[in-house]
């Protein structure tokens, strides 16, 4: 693992986005996973205006989210579909028809976890882009997950609902279940940059890095992957050793 440590979010933010950069510039066509919540917003404020200042451009990149509450319909204020086109599809030059994120409707929810598979394994991702919860979820992986999961419906843990209720009105309205990736679906990508920032994270962190490969830390499982960069800030590094 390829560890940088800055000193705050927005040194966090500003190497991250010239990792992408550097991606997309290399190979125009890239396959980028994305990542949601409030981690990768500054990367993507720095994403759009570098666009914006001519910098790079999207308009050959094809991305993948990783995941889609389930419950929630595609224009509410906390759906990832309505996060992306906010913070980041509607500001640069990518194409609609290049962008993807799990579908969350009801009635069909094990066919869309197929079909999301099949289009991850025609496009395999380049770079894939993570943040991690406090639990040390990636994704929505949540503690317990097997690794050998490709995309699937998954039960939210408490600490995650919790975690994510400060984004809407209350705990319950926080939905209890959630489309994603699934770790076997992130661990075929080429590289991965994982985003992290404040100590509520440095367990997390610590554990990921230096703790034994568990599904009990999803996150854990990144010490196997081959091309793993982790851009942390003072905070959640508390703990890592040097």
């Amino acid at each position: 693992m390829n560890v940088i440590t800055c000193e705050n979010y927005q040194e966090t933010s500003r190497k991250a986005a010239d990792i992408v950069i550097g991606q997309i510039k290399q190979k125009p066509t890239s396959v980028l996973g994305l990542a949601t919540g409030s981690t990768p917003l500054g990367l993507y404020e720095y994403l759009s205006k570098a666009y914006q200042n001519g910098t790079v451009s999207f308009s050959d990149a094809i991305t993948f989210n990783l995941d889609e509450y389930i419950g929630i319909s595609h224009d509410h204020p906390q759906s990832y579909h309505y996060y992306m086109d906010r913070h980041f599809f509607s500001k640069v030059d990518i194409r609609e028809e290049n962008t993807h994120l799990p579908d969350n409707d009801e009635d069909r929810l094990d066919a869309i976890a197929d079909e999301y598979n099949a289009l991850l394994k025609e496009n395999p991702i380049d770079l894939q882009i993570l943040g991690i919860g406090s639990n040390g979820h990636i994704g929505f992986n949540e503690p317990g997950t097997p690794f050998g999961n490709e995309t699937f419906i998954t039960c939210l843990d408490e600490q995650t609902r919790k975690d994510n209720a400060r984004f809407f009105g209350s705990l319950e309205e926080v939905p209890k279940k959630a489309i994603t990736m699934g770790i076997k679906n992130i661990m075929r990508s080429e590289r991965i940059l994982l985003l992290a920032n404040g100590k509520e994270k440095a367990d997390a962190i610590h554990g990921m890095m230096h703790g034994e490969v568990t599904e009990d830390l999803p996150a854990s499982v990144l010490q196997l992957h081959p091309d793993v960069t982790i851009i942390i800030d003072k905070q959640a590094a508390k703990k890592v050793s040097s």
